[in-house]
């Protein structure tokens, strides 16, 4: 029986092997015959499909990974499947959500020595959770989670790191799958739970109005409000901690070429459309859908600032910790997971936005190095969180790391 066993699991391994090496082959041709198709890189394109990390190994590529001076870069936790969100939890831990294992995972460094020596899975058998939030009631401490169709929480007893009780989903018809899977989560200064739901498709018009949006909800999962439309793929959110102003990155449509349209960095207001799919960038109306929609360019929101096109912003953090130094105040990093559609690679780095007296933001690398001089890809970041030290985290999904940056004198 066992040897049945082996060789079935064998012969399995084989065909999604080939099934792997067909699909490649299959964009390989497509990028000949289908116009505005651009692969920056097959090894990212192999990661997003098979889930195989970069070749190189963790410290590796924090090794040769390029940080601006005043910070100093180590490997906090290494060898994970496809890290995303990060959260630090009330004791000091830190929290990762692995969507393909379908686990949130807790990280501790128990002995103080810059590395987590301590990981476990704290849930599992979830379905594609990404978004992670911590939010406590008075009562009770409920770790809440993003699947891809669902919202649930668990409450927590953080001294021992340990669920207390089941896991109940709240939300439960959230749309699923899709081009964009991912649901992002956060609270709000107000106490409500804000979620954003990705287009199911590179351009198109959706059926479900809660896809390519941002809507917000009670702590108990009623009371559904569509608050902002039109985000094609807002992962990360974030509110200033000097005003409560809530910016979200987006990321702009693929297939027109290498430098159009620009990913974004949005103002969020309450009833705001922010132009996909009729509307690119700074109101430009779109080839394939604008046609007709010109009297939504003066309804549309414009961004606050726009990336690169293909840079793909996910994460963004707004600094809070209290041991910043001045070059930190008023500042977001924002996390470039870099390109696919773009003939050469760009993005793949760690950016700092920050925002002056008059609101006017300037950009400002802090960590590169994860696209070499060959153009070869060695990490993708993320997600970045802050620790209760005023430590930063970053995940990449690609090497399966998060990295810890540190203030140094």
């Amino acid at each position: 029986m066992r040897s049945f066993y082996n060789e079935a699991m064998h012969y399995s391994l084989r065909i999604f092997t080939l099934l792997l090496l067909l699909l490649v082959l299959a964009v390989f041709l497509a990028t000949r015959f289908v116009p505005g198709l651009q692969i920056s890189s097959f090894a990212v394109i192999f990661n997003s499909i098979s889930g195989a990390g970069s070749p190189e190994t963790s410290h590796r590529i924090a090794d040769s990974l390029v940080i601006t001076p005043g910070l100093q870069l180590t490997v906090f936790a290494d060898n994970l499947t496809r890290p995303r969100i990060l959260k630090t939890a009330p004791h000091g831990q830190l929290l990762v959500s692995s969507p393909p294992t379908g686990s949130i995972i807790l990280l501790a460094d128990t002995n103080s020595d810059g590395q987590a020596d301590n990981n476990r899975v704290i849930l599992s058998n979830l379905k594609r959770p990404h978004g992670i939030e911590i939010f406590d009631d008075g009562n009770t401490s409920w770790l809440y989670v993003a699947e891809t169709n669902a919202v649930g929480r668990v409450a927590m007893d953080w001294t021992s790191g340990e669920p207390v009780g089941d896991y109940q989903r709240l939300i439960t018809d959230l749309p699923p799958g899709g081009g964009h899977w991912t649901r992002s989560i956060r609270f709000g200064p107000d106490g409500l739970l804000y979620l954003t739901v990705g287009s199911s498709c590179n351009v198109c018009e959706e059926s479900d109005p809660r896809r390519a949006a941002m809507m917000r909800y009670q702590p108990d999962g009623s009371g559904e409000e569509i608050i902002a439309t039109g985000l094609r793929n807002s992962v990360g959110f974030d509110w200033t901690p000097w005003s409560n102003q809530l910016y979200a990155t987006d990321n702009g449509r693929d297939m027109l070429g290498d430098h159009f349209p620009p990913c974004e960095l949005n103002l969020i207001q309450a009833g705001g459309f922010y132009g996909w799919p009729y509307i690119n960038g700074f109101g430009k109306l779109d080839p394939d859908l604008g046609q007709g929609k010109e009297s939504l360019l003066t309804s549309s929101l414009s961004p606050s600032y726009g990336f690169p096109a293909h840079n793909a912003p996910l994460g963004i953090h707004f600094m809070r910790h209290s041991n910043r130094p001045e070059t930190f105040q008023r500042t977001a990093l924002v996390a470039l997971h870099g390109s696919w559609n773009r003939s050469e690679p760009d993005g793949y780095k760690v950016v700092a936005l920050r925002w002056d007296q008059q609101g006017t933001i300037s950009i400002k690398d802090v960590l590169t190095g994860f696209l070499r001089q060959n153009q070869q890809v060695i990490g993708r970041p993320v997600d970045i969180e802050e620790g209760l030290d005023g430590s930063i985290y970053i995940s990449d999904d690609y090497a399966g790391s998060i990295y810890r940056m540190l203030y140094i004198d």
